[in-house]
């Protein structure tokens, strides 16, 4: 029989029998459907997540210290079996080294510290941390009450909202007003210059061991915004922060902090700066291990949440699997359906069998027919199914959406359909329509044509 003749008579049986056809054909779409609103749902969470935690930047970041420091706060040394003098300093030549290395797109250093800030002849002692120009791209910064800093230069400042409440009780009244930061500023200082140095007592306050002298600064900030969340757990600083100004403001700023005088003395007394940690931001996740292999190779020590990252694609992974197996439970119940209305055509069609063999046609035609209907169901089935599963996600997140606003939440999308999952619900529609359809075939063609006539 040829596949024209076998696609026509298939077409027509379906037809003289639509309204069974049609329940069985809606069953396997509802089947379907319930498989691709879960699995959207799935794979929406897990896209949300994602893209939440990648534009955050945690997982596109090395952080990097050097061998024997304890961790990303640096912290007294730890044994390690290199010597001391083979441990590399993090210095601003390692940095340009590492700025270098493929699929890098930035390096810079964790300027964070503890200090005084006055405001409204007020003291108030809080964290202070310096934010590269790319956090202006994570969605830290989506809900900013004013604005973000107008120039990597600017001196200009942002504030977490809690603080800014120990500031005013409205704290949008603070944009454009202005705050003292008080800070320790580290000077490095030759033996020569030591030696001129006539007063004891000012050399007791300004000088400490090793040549670094510390001064007393202030430096006037501007408040450009508020922000409600903290947008240096993403850039390498675990949050905490407090205050916020821009990366090359706190570089220039050179404060001095509690482990100088042990860097000092680890870099030989060179006085040249070095780093207690840095940031090193990829183009992309996936780059992370090679960039931190490279890292490592040159003699520092690295650390990334990339462990974390796995977890949570193996917890998505087993989430994924349960909504699959769940809405499969609904198209098994479908393809049953399929069995019942293929079966009980066979006892309608008796006779039309009997004919067909007595034409010529073989059993395996026959077998083909039913195979050609019930293929026919699984697949109007699974479009429909896939249809009916996307207007039940989009529903989802419109309710969502609808709930979340009115907690003053921005809105999410939590269901997402590609097209692999489109594709391949209907593919397994139609394979279930056929594994369903593999014993009403069989017992269609094994009918003796003789009795079949006969049939009444």
């Amino acid at each position: 029989m040829k596949g024209r003749d076998l696609t026509e008579l298939a077409v027509r049986n379906l037809r003289e029998a639509v309204l069974r056809n049609s329940l069985t054909t809606l069953g396997v779409a509802v089947g379907v459907a319930s498989l691709v609103a879960m699995l959207s749902l799935g794979v929406g969470l897990q896209t949300l997540a994602s893209q939440r935690l990648n534009k955050s930047g945690l997982f596109d970041a090395v952080f990097v210290t050097s061998r024997g420091m304890r961790g990303m706060g640096g912290g007294p040394p730890r044994q390690n079996p290199l010597k001391r003098e083979d441990a590399k300093p993090l210095d601003q030549a390692a940095r340009e080294e590492f700025e270098k290395l493929p699929n890098v797109n930035e390096v810079y250093p964790q300027i964070r510290f503890f200090t005084e800030v006055r405001y409204a002849g007020t003291s108030y002692s809080t964290n202070v941390l310096g934010l590269p120009e790319s956090s202006r791209s994570t969605g830290a910064f989506d809900g900013i009450t004013g604005k973000y800093f107008s120039s990597p230069m600017a001196d200009e400042a942002i504030l977490q909202a809690e603080f800014a409440k120990e500031l005013a009780p409205q704290p949008s009244t603070l944009i454009g007003k202005e705050l003292v930061l008080r800070y320790a500023e580290k000077q490095m200082s030759s033996a020569a210059d030591v030696a001129k140095e006539k007063d004891i007592d000012k050399q007791f306050d300004e000088m400490m061991s090793g040549g670094i002298s510390i001064v007393s600064r202030e430096k006037k900030l501007r408040i450009g915004g508020v922000i409600e969340s903290d947008p240096s757990a993403g850039i390498g600083g675990f949050g905490g922060g407090k205050v916020f100004i821009p990366l090359q403001v706190a570089e220039q700023l050179h404060v001095a902090g509690p482990n100088d005088v042990q860097e000092f003395v680890r870099a030989g007394g060179s006085g040249k700066p070095t780093y207690m940690a840095l940031t090193v931001r990829v183009k992309s996740p996936k780059d992370v291990t090679h960039v931190e292999d490279a890292i490592k190779k040159m003699g520092f020590s690295t650390f990334s949440l990339l462990d974390a990252a796995r977890g949570l694609r193996l917890v998505f992974t087993v989430f994924d699997l349960f909504l699959g197996l769940f809405g499969s439970l609904a198209l098994t119940v479908a393809s049953l359906g399929i069995i019942n209305t293929l079966v009980m055509a066979i006892l309608e069609r008796r006779r039309e069998i009997g004919v067909l063999k007595a034409l010529g046609a073989t059993d395996g035609d026959v077998r083909s027919l039913f195979f050609a209907e019930a293929s026919a169901m699984g697949l109007f089935g699974g479009i429909f199914g896939v249809a009916l599963g996307w207007l039940i996600g989009q529903a989802l997140t419109w309710g969502t959406t609808i709930y979340l606003r009115r907690q003053d939440l921005p809105g999410v999308k939590i269901s997402f359909v590609p097209w692999w999952l489109a594709l391949g619900a209907i593919t397994f529609a139609v394979v279930v329509s056929l594994v369903a359809g593999l014993y009403p075939a069989s017992r269609a063609a094994r009918l003796n044509p003789v009795e079949a006539l006969r049939y009444e």
